[in-house]
């Protein structure tokens, strides 16, 4: 299990963060006190899309790959609800819309019953789903942490050291740059209630407090009401602007690992400043995969079709809606066998990136129960990422396998789900004995199938299996390989080889034509059409159907 080829991207990433620490004697001292504490935050100012799903289950996956190494582990998934909204939703009336422009998200009503704000609603759209996904993961608000007093020290901290904040903005974005000219903290107005319209002007090292004005001159999108005062920063009367709270939240919360989307990591981006912050002025190690000024590599884009996720323009698939596309489970295996730094792009519509998806988790289910040899390194690799992406309890014994396009062509044969277990039971892929749970799993993917059929897959796999025998031009010798097919079917049990074989026998040795005439005629008589699902497993699933239309020619 040493070679890096063989290892997993998650035990890869596990073993680079234990090294780190052991080397480091802050994160030692920090690890010893809090254990290994994964961390990711979200803005819920909509519908988050699932480009964020991908960094939650990448730090779910670190997590247990530490636990797994015998390591004191924790995910941590914040909201950042204490950030302003700074445009219209268009979940709000616009009179509401006017009224909470700038102010936090945990502040502001939720636009749906049973929420207890704005910041919560869209996040537990997600956080609600995380079971289905197998994310493990322990849910902050980082309002809530503000007014806990988590980040008081760090506050003072930063509004200490406001000249080395601003110089490090100086040197990367220029003198002129705003943040390189003001105090590096955003008071809640506690008149209005908005932050994103208040100015820190001084601060007052002895009473630990700060002086601010709440005006129209502070942002374009949001007005002031005017009130001025001194105030403490502390236990949630404000917040840092952005880039400087990511840096303040590592040592606040003793962060060992915390990646983001690539687009963070550019240069001169929010990750460069945070790592500058971070070590500067708050004297702490940045988390993997940053290590001082050095950023390291956020992970890459998941996009459907060639478009990159963007909360912001409203394009792509939201993670609460992705579970329509796919089954959550088959989601996670995609982003578990994929390494961050690989761009996903995932179709569901007209394209075999399905088919391919369930094929590839079958495929390592049966190297995990010792069904299919790929080879030593191979096997470990496929073995992992079934582990990691399995949700719950590994079972003792592999489920009974039925491919996607099978199990669509079986939902268009048969009128219930019992008739189809029934059939499996009778072509060999549901063995006696086979648990309660087992049955459940075909079940679960005989739903997916008809909702696949009905809603992406491509015009070859959808079909009607005719009720009478149609109207179709067959020549003699078409409709005599298609009767001694009918009357094959009836001698005896088949399976899907030895039917498959048995085609060349009846089309060239007893009907005197080319296999695929017999083919052709076949689908013509079943379906009303030239081309179909494969012919044997199709015939295997509907045999008494098709001998009815068949011996009806």
């Amino acid at each position: 299990m040493g070679d890096l080829d063989v290892n997993h991207w998650a035990d890869q990433i596990a073993d680079e963060v234990i090294e780190r620490v052991e080397k480091d004697s802050v994160l030692k001292k920090q690890v010893a006190k809090t254990g290994y504490f994964i961390y990711d935050e979200k803005t819920p100012s909509g519908v988050i899309h699932i480009g964020s799903g991908r960094g939650w289950v990448i730090h779910d996956a670190i997590a247990k790959a530490l636990k797994d190494k015998g390591k004191k582990a924790r995910f941590v998934l914040s909201s950042d609800d204490m950030d302003p909204l700074d445009k219209p939703s268009k979940e709000l009336s616009k009179e509401d819309n006017e009224k909470y422009i700038g102010i936090p998200f945990r502040y502001i009503p939720s636009p749906v019953k049973g929420y207890k704000n704005f910041g919560e609603y869209y996040f537990r759209q997600c956080t609600d789903l995380f079971p289905r996904f197998g994310i493990e993961a322990e849910l902050e608000s980082t309002g809530e942490e503000y007014e806990k007093g988590t980040f008081n020290k760090a506050i003072k901290t930063a509004l200490d050291n406001a000249d080395k904040v601003q110089k490090v903005y100086a040197e990367l974005y220029g003198e002129d740059v705003a943040a390189a000219n003001k105090l590096p903290f955003n008071v809640k107005c506690p008149k209005c209630g908005k932050i994103a319209t208040t100015l820190a002007i001084e601060w007052d090292r002895k009473k630990e407090e700060i002086y601010f004005e709440c005006s129209d001159k502070v942002v374009e999108w949001a007005k002031g009401c005017g009130h001025k005062g001194w105030i403490s920063p502390y236990n949630g009367n404000g917040k840092f602007p952005w880039k400087v709270e990511w840096a303040a939240k590592w040592p606040s919360k003793g962060v060992i690992a915390e990646t983001a989307g690539k687009d963070h990591f550019t240069k001169g981006g929010s990750r460069t400043i945070a790592c500058r912050i971070s070590v500067d002025v708050f004297n702490y190690p940045p988390p993997y995969p940053s290590n001082g000024y050095y950023t390291g590599q956020g992970y890459e884009f998941f996009t459907v079709g060639g478009k990159k996720m963007s909360t912001s323009k409203g394009r792509g698939i939201g993670f609460a809606e992705s579970v329509n596309f796919a089954p959550a489970k088959m989601l996670r295996f995609l982003l578990i066998r994929t390494r961050p730094n690989a761009v996903i792009d995932f179709d569901p519509y007209g394209t075999n990136d399905i088919i391919l998806l369930y094929e590839r988790y079958d495929t390592a289910e049966r190297v995990y129960f010792g069904k299919q040899d790929l080879g030593e390194k191979e096997n470990i690799k496929q073995k992992r990422i079934y582990e990691l992406s399995h949700i719950g309890k590994i079972p003792t014994q592999m489920p009974p396998q039925i491919s996607l396009v099978h199990a669509a062509t079986l939902v268009q044969i048969f009128d219930s789900k019992d008739d189809i277990i029934e059939n499996l039971k009778q072509t060999g892929h549901i063995k006696k004995g086979t648990t309660k749970e087992s049955i459940d799993y075909v079940k679960d993917r005989l739903d997916f199938a008809e909702k696949w059929v009905k809603e992406f897959a491509d015009e070859q796999y959808r079909f009607e299996l005719q009720k009478k025998a149609p109207d179709v031009k067959l020549d003699a010798k078409q409709v005599k390989a298609i009767r001694t097919l009918a009357k094959k079917l009836r001698e005896k049990e088949w399976d899907e080889k030895s039917l498959y074989d048995e085609f060349y026998n009846i089309a060239r040795d007893e009907a005197g034509i080319e296999p695929k005439e017999l083919f052709t005629a076949a689908y013509l008589v079943l379906l009303n059409r030239e081309r179909g699902p494969k012919l044997a497993p199709f015939l295997l699933a509907a045999k008494e159907k098709a001998i009815k239309l068949f011996e009806a020619i």
